[in-house]
């Protein structure tokens, strides 16, 4: 092995720059040279490589975002795109290719793999969806915000006697919204995995305040079938006849941006060395994850295509806890 190529790929996460120069820094300890490509697999399909060295990923490791860049493909979702950054690798003289990214990016890295080239993931998405990873890059900072942005909210909710509809990110996975809406106290969390009637939401809310309680808050992940749009309306309509009105937060895109914390600087660097570590040692076609407290790797035939389940006691803690 004497040249590999780190691309990433999909939403950006917090800690992805972090595992940048993991990669980086660990591929030249072991005499290789590293390229980086920039705008994902947009960019590999056209051959947008240039060498990273120890100093080139100097004072990233704090940085939101990534400093490669990432943009949709849709050529690389066809054969002849493929072969393209197939052709432009082998063209750059790159022997394998570490591709950092949730689970279309890990699905892009395992058709470069069905095509003979050597590549290993490293598992980053805020959703926290990808089979082989108990917990991925960016997860924990955009928990964080979502959490700090409810405690906020809960403190104007506690003051005015209202309900809050709080929206996180989560278009296929509910994982982000039940976390903060455990962590948060929420009253009610409605999530893509369970179907939620309107009047179901109405009710928790309605029995916080019989209860004694001075506000309430609903936590929904943006994919679930009963959206903010959707439950903000039912309110709008009901309004008389439930007795008080829903205000609605969307956070939309600031959960992804700003500067990953220890957890995630951490964690994106421990999966990063991994990914060069199993190249080291000859494994390919892996996803590089965090299982049990230790860096492992699954192949990448058993990641892709599949979402990890949530934990069901977890959905049922939540409904306890907002008694």
């Amino acid at each position: 092995m004497k040249r590999i190529a780190v691309l990433t790929s999909g939403g950006d996460a917090p800690g992805m720059n972090a595992a940048i120069r993991a990669v980086v820094r660990t591929g030249v300890a072991q005499g290789w040279e590293v390229l980086g490509v920039r705008h994902g697999y947009a960019g590999l399909a056209r051959g947008e490589m240039a060498p990273l060295g120890a100093r080139d990923v100097g004072g990233i490791l704090q940085l939101g975002g990534t400093v490669l860049g990432s943009a949709r493909c849709p050529e690389f979702r066809t054969e002849l795109g493929r072969r393209r950054a197939l052709q432009a690798l082998r063209g750059k003289g790159v022997e394998a290719l570490v591709v950092i990214g949730g689970n279309g990016s890990q699905a892009g890295a395992y058709e470069l793999l069905r095509l003979g080239f050597p590549v290993v993931g490293v598992a980053s998405t805020i959703d926290n969806d990808l089979v082989g990873s108990d917990v991925t890059i960016g997860v924990d900072t955009a928990l964080n915000v979502a959490l700090e942005s409810i405690d906020r909210l809960k403190t104007t909710a506690s003051s005015h006697g209202r309900a809050f509809l709080v929206e996180v990110m989560g278009r296929d996975c509910g994982y982000l919204a039940l976390m903060a809406g455990i962590a948060g106290g929420a009253e009610a969390v409605v999530i893509p995995e369970v179907d939620t009637e309107p009047e179901a939401v109405a009710q928790e809310l309605r029995w916080a305040y019989d209860r004694g309680k001075s506000h309430a808050l609903v936590v929904v992940a943006e994919g679930a079938k009963l959206n903010a749009a959707r439950l903000a309306d039912y309110f709008h309509q009901h309004e008389k006849r439930l007795g008080f009105e829903l205000r609605v937060t969307i956070l939309g895109h600031v959960q992804r941006g700003g500067a990953p914390g220890a957890f995630d600087r951490l964690l994106a660097t421990r999966l990063g060395a991994g990914a060069v570590d199993a190249l080291a040692r000859g494994e390919n076609g892996v996803l590089v994850g965090w299982v049990r407290g230790e860096v492992t790797t699954t192949p990448l035939a058993a990641v892709v295509g599949r979402q990890k389940a949530l934990d069901p006691e977890l959905l049922k803690l939540a409904g306890l806890l907002a008694r």
